[in-house]
């Protein structure tokens, strides 16, 4: 066994002993006394969706400026989302994922039927709260000059659930006697988002002889097409325009306070006028549900579900 030289072992205890002078005093720590420590807590948004008739893109830049607008004046934590599809847009609402919507006409007497109910509707860049709907072609098709020669065409819609890019032009063609199976085929722009700017695209390139567009489209799709090309054959009737409403179970208060905001908004101030138009619109009015009835009207009348 081997030893300690005394010599070794002072050394060890003086090592030891270091620290452990009158100067640091030792801490008692009681255990049995215990704090709760909680994560700091990030105020719950308020989802905020525009209906996806043009790319994810185009969507955010429009409403950029006018959802900063809203979060200023009204304090409000507004968030914008971006459903990939109509149907989406309209599920998320049901499921309350979705707590302002921006949607057309059609699409919110659907959501209107799952509690969700309107409360401001906008003024469109024309002055008129109204919303109407195009028909188009290419300017240089020979066989398309009237509604009536676009019997047997082949027709590019936004979506069935569109108001100006497929309902109101499906009306304008009942109207004048020509109907679904008349057309040599009948379809929709394909893919997430941006099926307004599609339409357009599809049409320039000649893979559809007509198309229809909200009205307001072309202006949008200005730098991506020689406008030169298209030819507006016809438009619809106007119909009340696009709508903000609130889902089902919105606290009122808050819909109140971002109403209001909206409505405070003013085309003749120029700072608030950028916002309006970068977001398509000339001003934000009071909504109610009854406004839409004529929405409705058309649908029944073209036994649209």
């Amino acid at each position: 066994m081997a030893y300690l030289t005394p010599v070794l072992l002072l050394t060890i205890l003086a090592v030891a002993c270091v620290g452990c002078g009158e100067s640091e005093p030792l801490v008692h720590v009681d255990l049995t006394k215990r704090e709760k420590v909680l994560a700091p807590q990030t105020k719950e948004a308020i989802t905020y969706a525009y209906l996806p008739q043009y790319s994810h893109t185009i969507s955010f830049q429009r409403h950029r400026a006018l959802l900063k607008y809203l979060r200023t004046t009204t304090g409000l934590p507004l968030r914008q989302i971006f459903p990939d599809t109509f149907d989406e847009h309209i599920k998320m609402v049901e499921r309350g994922e979705i707590d302002i919507s921006y949607s057309n006409p059609f699409v919110y007497i659907k959501l209107a039927e799952a509690g969700a109910t309107a409360f401001a509707r906008i003024v469109e860049p024309s002055g008129k709260p109204d919303l109407q709907g195009q028909v188009i072609c290419r300017v240089d098709n020979p066989t398309i000059n009237n509604l009536d020669d676009c019997k047997g065409k082949r027709w590019v819609a936004v979506d069935p659930g569109s108001a100006g890019g497929y309902l109101f032009p499906l009306g304008l063609f009942y109207d004048n006697d020509i109907h679904v199976p008349d057309f040599a085929e009948v379809d929709f722009a394909p893919g997430p988002g941006g099926k307004q700017e599609k339409v357009v695209l599809a049409v320039h390139a000649g893979a559809y002889d007509i198309g229809t567009i909200r009205k307001g489209t072309l202006d949008v799709v200005a730098e991506k097409v020689d406008l030169a090309d298209i030819r507006i054959l016809a438009e619809t009737r106007a119909y009340p325009g696009w709508v903000y409403s609130a889902r089902r179970g919105m606290n009122p208060a808050v819909v109140s306070t971002i109403a209001q905001a909206m409505f405070a908004l003013n085309f003749d101030r120029a700072a608030q006028r950028e916002i309006l138009e970068a977001a398509g619109m000339r001003g934000i009015i009071p909504a109610q549900d009854m406004d839409y009835d004529p929405v409705r009207d058309l649908a029944d009348k073209l036994g649209l579900e």
